[in-house]
């Protein structure tokens, strides 16, 4: 283990849990991870053990069988699984921010039913905002949740959902304008549905059809799909919380959290670049030594090791502001930004390293280089974290008067 990316003040059983965590990476991750994802093929056997491992249940409290861990822990976690092979570490994303929304604005029933659950790994967890017109744009979804007797009728067409297909619980943003004025701001008038399913694709129940993976460029291993509604029935007490017209906070306190493990998985995956860059570095030789007695190449070491450090204290502190019951968004969309801008950097630096031999799949550069971009848009571009730190910003030094 190298110097960079260290944290200081973990207690033990922190240290303890991401040390076992970066062995499994080391055994069980590394060796596999570019030929699985290559084959585009599911990484199952790497699943199950992290589901020995517990962390399917790291941040779900105790009383329900999970680790109770703190949110630091977790992206630690991500930063090292990310290292490895960054797919993984979605597969547990998105299963991990359903969870956290359940245990943070889940009724009692809701809360007892599916944790237990979710800590075992027996159901996972996927969720959906995004639609195929809208981008970032939340505020404009269209899919409908209308008031059918004691349960709703959900109709509309989601896009982007990681776990789409593995998962058996997936949290659905929908229009509800039930008992909402004419007026009412659109992010009040939206809701949180648990739709319950079987893992798989086609119609996987009366009005729910997961169509099949998405063929990316990247992100390989992990199913991305669609899912598409047509007049899927949920009853009353799949409304997350109880309450109609409050999904979008839940949502964004979900999203807000997966910022900080976009940001770890950022870091995990700049760090591997790093030690990949390094280590090619004083094995290649030209003109009669390494290159990496050429000053060249030790700047370029310098600059990604300086951003590997910048964008893990960023998101360490990210981390630890939220787990101290404060408001993150500005730190979580700055250290998303950052960590996933130096993330790109970082990868290319690194297969500038590798010359030639960078384009070869044979090389793990290769692999980085596609999945580095995913980084960049997901749980919100660039662009959009500068709009909410600009916000944030101008929030904290108004000009009085």
């Amino acid at each position: 283990m190298g110097r960079l990316a260290q944290t200081e003040g973990l207690t033990e059983v922190q240290r303890e849990i991401v040390s076992t965590v970066r062995d499994f990476v080391d055994k069980e991750i590394l060796p596999v991870a570019t030929e699985l994802e290559h084959r585009d093929e599911y990484p199952v056997r790497i699943v199950e053990g992290l589901k020995d491992l517990g962390v399917f249940g790291l941040m779900i409290p105790e009383e329900y069988g999970g680790l109770g861990e703190s949110l630091l822990t977790y992206a630690l976690c991500v930063e090292e699984i990310a290292r490895g092979w960054m797919s993984v570490s979605g597969i547990i994303n998105t299963h991990f921010i359903v969870a956290y929304m359940l245990k943070q604005h889940g009724t009692d029933e809701q809360k007892e039913y599916f944790l237990p659950k979710m800590a075992a790994g027996e159901v996972r967890g996927a969720f959906s905002m995004s639609e195929p017109g809208l981008g970032s744009d939340v505020s404009a979804i269209t899919t409908k949740g209308v008031r059918d007797g004691d349960g709703y009728v959900l109709t509309g067409q989601k896009m982007w959902l990681t776990n789409g297909g593995t998962s058996s619980l997936v949290a659905v943003l929908c229009r509800t304008d039930e008992g909402h004025p004419e007026g009412t701001p659109p992010h009040k008038s939206m809701t949180t549905f648990l739709i319950e399913k079987e893992p798989g694709f086609g119609q996987v129940k009366p009005g729910l059809t997961i169509p099949g993976k998405i063929d990316k460029m990247g992100y390989k291993g992990v199913d991305t799909t669609e899912l598409v509604l047509d007049g899927l029935r949920v009853p009353a007490d799949r409304v997350l919380g109880g309450e109609t017209g409050r999904g979008f906070y839940q949502m964004m306190d979900g999203v807000e959290v997966g910022r900080v493990n976009v940001a770890a998985r950022g870091c995990g995956v700049a760090l591997r670049a790093f030690e990949l860059g390094i280590a090619y570095a004083q094995q290649r030789h030209t003109f009669g030594r390494p290159i990496a007695q050429h000053q060249a190449i030790q700047f370029k070491l310098a600059e990604m090791a300086t951003k590997v450090e910048a964008a893990h204290a960023l998101m360490v502190g990210a981390a630890r502001k939220k787990d101290s019951g404060q408001r993150n968004d500005l730190e979580a969309g700055m250290a998303k930004y950052l960590a996933s801008e130096y993330c790109k950097e970082v990868v290319e630096d690194a297969f500038r390293i590798h010359g030639g031999y960078g384009f070869s799949k044979e090389y793990e550069i290769e692999r980085l280089y596609r999945e580095a971009p995913m980084l960049l848009i997901g749980e919100g571009t660039a662009e959009i974290q500068k709009m909410i730190v600009g916000r944030r910003l101008l929030e904290e030094y108004r000009i009085q008067g």
